[in-house]
């Protein structure tokens, strides 16, 4: 089965082309290292927890939106080759220098999940 990396993010509301603009970039990178595909989903109707939630987790600011992503990679296998090799891109690096990110780096909530049922 396939291997998902997860993302969640709070991006701030005037930050959303480039953040967009960001995804579109990387994107192919991922892609030309193995990657299925990447899907951005910007928040819409992302509920408010009493004891936790999408927006306690990132620690969302009143100008800000939750945005949750997801890279498919055919394996586990391919996405660590994949992901590393990615990392190497210059193309990606710019994006990973806190300056340029279109959000606050360090509320980034991350992680690999091995698919075990899909519909």
């Amino acid at each position: 089965m396939s291997f998902i990396d997860g993302f969640l993010v709070a991006v701030p509301e005037k930050n959303r082309d480039a953040y967009l603009k960001m995804a579109k970039d990387c994107a192919p990178i991922f892609k030309e290292h193995g990657a299925l595909s990447m899907t951005e989903c910007w928040g819409e109707d992302v509920a408010e927890g009493k004891v936790t939630s999408f927006q306690m987790a990132v620690q969302k600011k009143d100008d800000e939106v939750v945005v949750f992503s997801w890279i498919m990679w055919p394996s586990r296998e391919v996405r660590d080759k994949g992901m590393e090799a990615a990392m190497q891109e210059p193309r990606l690096t710019e994006y990973m220098d806190p300056k340029n990110m279109p959000f606050d780096g360090e509320r980034m909530i991350f992680g690999g999940f091995k698919v075990i049922f899909q519909a």
